[in-house]
């Protein structure tokens, strides 16, 4: 708007008339000049006056053409143009523009680009229209590089209007302007103060206005940054904008008021803050402010110029001039007197500045130096010279912010001083040196040369330390001023590489280019960003480091736990902390809020009604997020009565009600599990209330607790932000209200997927906004060796990334200095219809690309700063404009800048591309673990648990029990094997398929301080039998027996202590006459390993397994057996049945029978650290061989192996199997701690585990 860039005018009216062409010779200075037809006032657009232009007597970079417009002049182009019939002519050059003719300041484009594209030829004309005007009265262009085969060569026009202003000068001290409003002024919705100042001091209020009571508002110069502030009695810093503004170069700025907010502007840069609502009135001072009202906000006045100080359209300057009764004034001129304070730059390594008397000193009075400096840098060399009487040579320098001085002597050693310290903050700060016989004095003010020449050897000019990048003034050498205009005339010491007469830093930090939070620092040539703590990662801290739900961080092989989710990726929503529930099918976001257990209505006296705030862990922008980008929400709402009417009375207007949605929440006069807007609750939908003429349970106002439960899940009334409960004072009332978390499951964004069929095929969307930070991430998955995934063109811009071959990933952009390329290798091939992730930036620092897991590729920015990405063509997905090398294959979750495209929703109203893509398990199926299997789904896909021995949605959580001494599992794998033939059809287990058992595997873990103990038994109805047990010296023994003539094998391992309490695995694999046996510690990896070869000869016939009580079992089998097993068994598994996760998890369904406590717990898990501690357990027990549904304990959050297994315990298992074989000779070796028991039996197999010997009843035939 008009009123933030005083340039209405500009704005309005044509600015663009020729300012150079009817300029006199005198308006035009140079460095040199060829000869006198060569001259300086020969170079105007398109004259052939002379030798037909400007060329200096010198190419090179130390040249310049300055031209003098006479006035302050608005200046919106530049032309130019070769010398003309010549071979002379600019390639690229830099503009200059000054009040004064001195302190020039550099124009940037794009707040960072400072060169300008020059010519090609000798006469064609190149224009630049300049993006935001300059305003000035002196011009310097300055060569930096031309046509190779001849010289610098130049005619040039401006283009622009004259520029009009009011400048009023202050000194600092009593000089200022008030402006006072009428006794009663008219508020107006909008407010504007705007204006322009200069100054050399880098602290002072440059204006304050006065508010009602005892506000004030004030804008306040400190260390060069302008601050706004509301003053009272604390004053408080609402924003701060602006570096270096105390440059001496005019500065805009603006304040806006609407309503009840303000903007400020300095320069290009705007913030928004949040105004006091009491502040509506206005008393503007500008200098010394003075006010009978209010305490001096700033202890210093402004000390500078201002120009065009405007307060809604009024002019304060013109009616100061003009003596307006509403305007004091007091002090001031009306012109801006510019002291002349002349810099010099050292911009890079090669820049020195050598001056007379420096070098050295003959008097005995010694040296004295004196300057300014200023600079982002921790180190560099300020200025040496020697000592000659003393044969000394002294180094001043900076080193970690801090100036030091060092002096090396010929004889004495070589005394080192130090003084001020964090000196790098980018402020001018003055030192002054003294030497007088070999003392040297450093003094250092306003909590405030350089390099060598490339020729020079001498012991005096070798710089031992970091060269010094930053701008100097006010130099002075024995006392007397260096005069920086002579030396620039060479007529005074000798310099290479500098910038004389400006100082050319640079704040990159101001504004900060660091984006959610990153911290910047910087030097001389660029800044970094410190992402640590914001949860953002890259060179501008730009990209999350989070997933954006928890079904990414599923199907990235996470378990159960809280994790940070970024709804938005790079976009401004932080990342909230939330769990995620991977336990079940879905995969559930669990948020929180300050009261989620079920809480008792305790009434008030006096007060009717009872109403509760709910505060979730999350703010408001990420919840509504995160409900948005989900498939389905829900949220738990129940009301527990007792004489309490929830809904429904006889005027129709509910007793209770609760608000949800966005913001406070609309009201809302349904119960959980009913529809928006019905009044009812779930009973009354389905029919079932206890008094039929209600529509809740509670309503029937009965003594009697009752209760109206269910879920809420219209996403529109999500979540729920409060509770108002009505009829809770009556006599005998009684209720209690249950507002569970909010649960979401689904990403809609991580599945959102398109499959392009051909080459031509294409999607498009509007064109991609990424000026200066840009990302882009997706997933793609092809059979193709190549294609283009996403395009994006402009004039002469464009953003590509492609699949340019079947191992390479390829980033490529321009943005109109070039293109660049980013592109990443991968040693296997790309096209075997896997998912692969590609995440690409590009930022004002680097373009960076990943592919999957593989290392960052990343290329650099240009070194003189950056472009804004100009594209204005459709974006195009899985192909081009020119429909050429097309992608063939799936792309899904595309991502640009945090914002998910939908390509499933536009893929289907266009030909050749189809909605969605299936085909997950190639890519995701490795996550099911443990024999789990893949199943393919639309969206998504799921891990098959039932052949393994593990649960969880990866088959990855292990399934544990704890047992007493009395406890016992059976499992019956076929109860008569004299029915076989008869019932041949509905065999319980699938290792009947094969009438020839050939083999067995067989893995469990195990966990006890018991020794003797009886671990596994396996048996038949031919008393042949195998047994796992640990004996009386802790040793791990496998008992085999397989010949009713012969005695049972006994292996022992060689391992001894495996009764300590400590996990250990066990695996035996049987094939035909081969068996190993693996023991796995979670201290040792592997126990033992081996295998030790027996002849065992048996042909096993059909027979039943008899009680372990009988008389016809092994002594010692049966006397561990009456003793019973105290501890832990886990994830035990025969072949592919999983006998210990059929009885804890599907007891109703699986052929068991259970006796005794049977405890499920995670004490199977390695990582448990003390198995014996409780949390969430659930419990499992029968008396009559059924098993019980269990209850959890705790109503908490928990890890899956909390929420699956329970609490940590120690576990009593007794495990029996009882298999039916046939004809099979087994040669058994030994690895390691095992017992295997089998016999020639029927096909009945049992699994007991933990049977105390008194259990008798338990196997009947």
């Amino acid at each position: 708007k008009c009123a933030f860039f005083l340039l209405c005018d500009w704005l309005t009216e044509v600015c663009d008339s020729a300012l150079v062409s009817n300029l006199p010779p005198s308006s035009f200075r140079s460095s040199s000049q060829l000869s006198s037809s060569h001259a300086p006032g020969f170079a105007k657009l398109n004259r052939r006056d002379g030798a037909g232009g400007w060329s200096p007597h010198t190419s090179d970079r130390y040249q310049w053409l300055e031209v003098d417009l006479a006035q302050r002049t608005t200046i919106t182009a530049v032309a130019t143009q070769g010398r003309y019939g010549s071979s002379d002519w600019l390639s690229s050059y830099l503009l200059m523009f000054s009040d004064t003719g001195h302190n020039w300041k550099q124009y940037r484009q794009e707040d960072s680009i400072g060169s300008f594209p020059g010519n090609s030829n000798a006469d064609s004309v190149v224009q630049y229209k300049l993006q935001q005007p300059a305003i000035a009265r002196f011009l310097r262009l300055i060569p930096l590089d031309w046509n190779p085969s001849g010289r610098i060569g130049l005619r040039l026009e401006t283009y622009g209007c004259p520029y009009t202003s009011d400048v009023v000068s202050l000194d600092g001290g009593s000089s200022g302007l008030v402006y006072r409003l009428s006794p009663v002024p008219r508020r107006a919705s909008r407010e504007a103060i705007s204006l322009k100042f200069k100054t050399l001091r880098n602290s002072g209020t440059l204006l304050h206005a006065d508010g009602e009571g005892a506000l004030g508002l004030s804008l306040e110069l400190e260390r060069g940054k302008l601050l706004l502030l509301i003053s009272s009695s604390e004053p408080r810093l609402l924003a701060s904008l602006g570096s270096l503004l105390d440059d001496q170069h005019w500065h805009h700025v603006a304040v806006e008021r609407r309503s009840s907010h303000l903007n400020l502007t300095v320069d290009k840069h705007t913030e928004r803050v949040q105004m006091p609502a009491e502040f509506s009135h206005w008393d503007i001072h500008v200098g010394a402010v003075q006010s009978s009202q209010k305490p001096e906000v700033s202890k210093r006045n402004f000390h500078g110029c201002l120009e065009n100080l405007l307060f809604n359209e009024l002019n304060l300057i013109d009616l100061a001039k003009h003596k307006d009764h509403h305007v004091t004034v007091g002090n001031v001129t009306f012109s801006c007197a510019e002291s002349l304070s002349v810099a010099v730059t050292f911009p890079g390594p090669q820049s020195f500045l050598q001056l007379p008397g420096a070098a050295g000193a003959s008097s005995s009075e010694g040296v004295s130096v004196g300057f300014q400096f200023r600079t982002w840098n921790k180190a560099g060399l300020l200025l040496t010279f020697e000592l000659p009487q003393e044969g000394g040579v002294v180094w001043l320098y900076l080193s970690e912010a801090r100036l030091r001085l060092q002096i090396h002597k010929a004889v004495l050693p070589s005394p080192n001083k130090s003084a001020c310290s964090a000196l790098n903050d980018g402020q001018w700060h003055a030192v002054e040196l003294n030497s007088s016989l070999s003392v040297v004095v450093i003094t250092s003010s306003l909590r405030p040369c350089s390099g060598c020449p490339a020729e020079e050897d001498s012991q005096e000019c070798k710089n031992p330390f970091n060269i010094f990048q930053g701008c100097m003034r006010l130099l002075s050498v024995d006392n007397q001023p260096v005069d920086l205009m002579k030396v620039q005339q060479r007529l005074l010491g000798n310099y290479s590489h500098l910038q004389i007469d400006m100082c050319g830093i640079i704040d990159r930090c101001s504004p900060s280019r660091c984006e959610h939070g990153g911290r910047c620092s910087q030097s001389w040539t660029g800044f970094h960003c410190n992402c640590s703590e914001s949860g953002y990662s890259g060179a501008t801290c730009h990209s999350s480091v989070y997933q954006q739900s928890c079904e990414a961080y599923k199907h990235n092989g996470n378990t159960s736990g809280h994790f940070y989710i970024d709804v938005d990726g790079s976009g401004p929503i932080k990342p909230q902390l939330v769990y995620c529930n991977m336990t079940e099918e879905n995969t559930w976001m669990v948020i929180q809020h300050n009261n989620t257990e079920l809480t008792r209505v305790r009434p008030s006296p006096g007060v009717n009604q009872h109403s509760v705030q709910f505060d979730y862990s999350t703010e408001e922008e990420q919840l509504l997020a995160a409900i948005s980008q989900s498939e389905h929400c829900e949220q738990e709402l129940s009301y527990h009565c007792k004489k309490s009417r929830l809904l429904n009375t006889p005027e129709g207007s509910p007793f209770s009600w609760w608000l949800g949605g966005p913001g406070p929440g609309l009201v809302q006069t349904y119960w959980g599990g009913a529809h928006p807007g019905s009044q009812q609750c779930v009973c009354g939908l389905q029919g079932d209330c206890v008094d039929p003429q209600h529509y809740c349970n509670c309503d029937a106002d009965r003594m009697d607790w009752a209760e109206d439960s269910g879920l809420l899940t219209h996403e529109e009334s999500l979540p729920v932000r409060s509770l108002v409960l009505g009829d809770i004072q009556r006599p005998g009332s009684e209720a209690a209200y249950r507002v569970g978390p909010l649960r979401c499951h689904g990403d809609e964004n991580f599945w959102n997927a398109a499959f392009f069929d051909k080459e031509t095929s294409y999607l498009h969307f509007p064109t991609f906004h990424g000026e200066l930070s840009a990302d882009i991430s997706f997933l793609f998955k092809t059979t193709a060796s190549s294609g283009v995934f996403l395009e994006n063109l402009g004039i002469k811009d464009f953003i590509r990334i492609e699949l340019s071959s079947s191992t390479r990933v390829l980033f490529s952009f321009d943005v109109g200095n070039g293109p660049l390329e980013v592109r990443v290798d991968s040693s296997v091939p790309l096209n075997d219809n896997r998912w692969h992730r590609v995440r690409a930036e590009r930022n004002v620092k680097e373009a960076s690309l990943r592919l999957d897991e593989l290392p960052v590729a990343t290329q650099e920015a240009p070194a003189d700063g950056h472009f804004h990405l100009q594209l204005n063509s459709q974006l195009f997905i899985g192909g081009t404009a020119s429909r050429q090398k097309g992608f063939r294959g799936c792309i899904r979750s595309l991502q640009l800048n945090g914002v998910t495209l939908d390509l499933e929703e536009r893929a289907k109203i266009t030909p050749g591309v189809r909605a969605g893509c299936p085909g997950h398990c190639s890519s995701y199926g490795s996550l099911c673990q443990n024999q789990g299997r893949c199943v393919e789904r639309d969206n998504s896909f799921h891990c098959d648990c039932g052949l393994s021995a593990y649960t969880g949605v990866f088959c990855h959580t292990e399934v544990s029990a704890s047992f007493k001494s009395e406890t016992s599992v059976s499992y019956t794998f076929k109860e008569n094997p004299y029915e076989l033939s008869r019932n041949s059809s509905s065999l319980p287990s699938s290792i009947y398929s094969d009438m020839t058992l050939r083999g067995e595997n067989v893995t469990l873990s195990f966990r006890t301080n018991q020794s003797p103990a009886l671990l596994l038994y396996v048996s038949s109805y031919y008393r042949e039998y195998l047994a796992l047990l640990i004996n009386k010296h802790d040793v791990l023994e496998v008992r085999y027996k397989l010949d009713g003539s012969r005695k049972a094998e006994v292996l022992r391992s060689r391992v001894k202590s495996l009764a300590n309490g400590q996990l250990h695995t066990v695996t035996i694999r049987r094939l035909t006459d081969s068996v190993s046996v693996q023991v796995m510690s979670s201290l040792h990896p592997v126990l033992s390993s081996g295998q030790e070869p027996f002849a065992v000869q048996c042909y096993l016939n059909f027979l039943i397994l008899p009680s372990p009580e009988s008389d016809d079992l092994d002594p010692d089998v049966a006397r561990l057996a009456s003793l019973g097993f105290t501890g832990c068994l886990s994830v035990v598994h025969f072949n592919s049945i999983s006998p210990l996760k059929a009885a804890l998890l599907h007891p109703d369904t699986s052929p068991v029978i259970i006796t005794g406590p049977l405890v499920q717990s995670s004490c199977g898990s390695s990582a448990s650290v003390n198995p014996y501690a409780a949390e969430n357990t659930h419990h499992q027990s029968d008396q009559s061989g059924s098993v019980g549904s269990g209850q959890p304990l705790v109503n908490a959050i928990r890890t899956d192996s909390a929420l699956i297994g329970g609490m940590l315990n120690c576990f009593t298992l007794f495990y029996w199997v009882c298999i039916g074989l046939l004809s099979i000779t087994l040669n058994i070796s030994f690895m390691s701690n095992i017992l295997l028991k089998a016999s020639k039996g029927v096909m009945e197999a049992f699994a007991l585990l933990s049977s105390n010997a008194n259990q008798s009843n338990i196997v009947q035939n």
